[in-house]
């Protein structure tokens, strides 16, 4: 709105966005837990984590492409119907088998962040419900809203353990209570996606004809470039995704879940208190500076953390990076929005969202393997020096095109 004020569909896709990633924050650590808890090998978890990023990046493929057609909000309906179902299998068919059918239903998050079309049809919908002044504002609400609900649901991760103390039970018994809530929670993320109006829909009907199959028209050449920077970023956090670091803790250190939901509770907070840093940076040196000068330097921490000698320095290293590393998200969003066209602003936050689940799918199970064979430091080294590429690459290539609202100052 122009005075900046929240719309009731902005409030409502805030709050739907951050009771799901509450459940998100709460399955990434308990995934991580449980696989290592249940003695699946280094292989084996690096091959269900890569088929739940895949399952991902079909589903987005498969109904944000068709968004603006299908409908927006029936979209989010669905998707977040899914995500009930998988917390109920997840519950039900315990094991690495029950793990596996539940990933492939492309709604479980082994990253804490979103997974499935949410986030590409969200994005479609927010710069709509603003304005081009306010709306690196309102993405950066959406991104540290949904930041600190991830850093709450890790601390229930210490659910399991509570569970077998308190009552006397097996631990599955107390995963299989995270399940349900996990499921839980997408219910009530569903509650407020059904109040959605129809303001949230493509604002003409030529709107929802270039975007229904990923279709481009101006945009094309910018996001098939952006597209190809980001499949290199996911490539590399591929290998470092939250669940693959709460596994990676667990074998190194030795560390409990109970250890390590508080951990991954500041890692989530960290990133949190950086949404609303990114946004005020953006606002005085630009979108793409504040994308790549904040990354660069965390990816330098991330290989820091493979040659930490001790458990201490290793979390400090992972905290110092998680402050630093999600500051481009809020900024990455709001560009690809920003510099295509109003009619293509689905199709642009859909291919570029789903390449990235894509890109992410295959570095887990070679993270694996790497763990299995050449030792604990390869993954952070690969994807370290991936994510540097694409920083590099990103300003070397787009720091002439400006967001909207950036052109009328000068180059800071």
């Amino acid at each position: 709105m122009e005075d900046g004020s929240l719309s009731r569909d902005a409030r409502l896709i805030l709050a739907a966005k951050t009771t799901r990633t509450l459940g998100y924050g709460l399955l990434s650590v308990a995934l991580g837990s449980y696989l290592e808890e249940t003695g699946v090998t280094p292989r084996v978890a690096g091959f269900i984590l890569t088929a739940a990023l895949l399952g991902s990046a079909l589903l987005t493929l498969l109904l944000a492409s068709r968004a603006d057609r299908f409908g927006r909000k029936r979209t989010l309906e669905l998707s977040t119907g899914l995500m009930v179902l998988s917390g109920l299998v997840f519950a039900v068919t315990p094991g690495p088998w029950g793990l596996l059918v539940a990933a492939l239903t492309g709604t479980v998050s082994a990253t804490s962040g979103e997974v499935g079309p949410f986030e590409t049809v969200e994005q479609a919908m927010l710069p709509q419900l603003t304005t081009d002044r306010h709306r690196n504002r309102l993405f950066g609400w959406y991104h540290t809203l949904g930041a600190i609900a991830v850093a709450v649901g890790s601390l229930a991760a210490a659910l399991p353990a509570l569970v077998q103390s308190g009552l006397d039970a097996s631990s599955l018994a107390g995963y299989r209570i995270v399940f349900v809530l996990y499921a839980v929670l997408a219910v009530m993320s569903l509650v407020f996606i059904s109040r959605l109006s129809t303001g949230v829909e493509p604002i003409s009907s030529s709107e929802a004809r270039p975007a229904r199959a990923f279709r481009l028209h101006k945009s094309r050449s910018i996001v098939r470039r952006l597209t190809a920077l980001f499949a290199v970023d996911a490539l590399g956090g591929g290998f470092v995704i939250q669940s693959f670091l709460v596994y990676w803790f667990s074998l190194r250190f030795d560390l409990t879940p109970a250890e390590l939901g508080p951990l991954f509770f500041g890692v989530n907070v960290l990133k949190a208190v950086s949404y609303p840093l990114a946004v005020w940076l953006a606002n005085r040196i630009g979108l793409i500076n504040t994308m790549v000068f904040t990354h660069l330097p965390s990816n330098v921490l991330l290989i820091g953390i493979a040659l930490a000698p001790s458990l201490r320095l290793a979390v400090v290293l992972l905290l110092a990076r998680h402050l630093l590393a999600q500051m481009d998200v809020p900024a990455r969003s709001s560009y690809v929005v920003a510099v295509v066209e109003p009619d293509e602003r689905t199709a642009a936050a859909g291919i570029t969202s789903v390449v990235r689940p894509l890109a992410q799918s295959v570095s887990p199970l070679i993270a694996g393997l790497a763990l299995q064979w050449a030792g604990f430091g390869l993954p952070f080294f690969l994807a370290g020096g991936l994510k540097i590429i694409y920083d590099l690459s990103l300003y070397a290539s787009f720091r002439e095109l400006r967001a909207p609202e950036e052109r009328s100052r000068p180059e800071p």
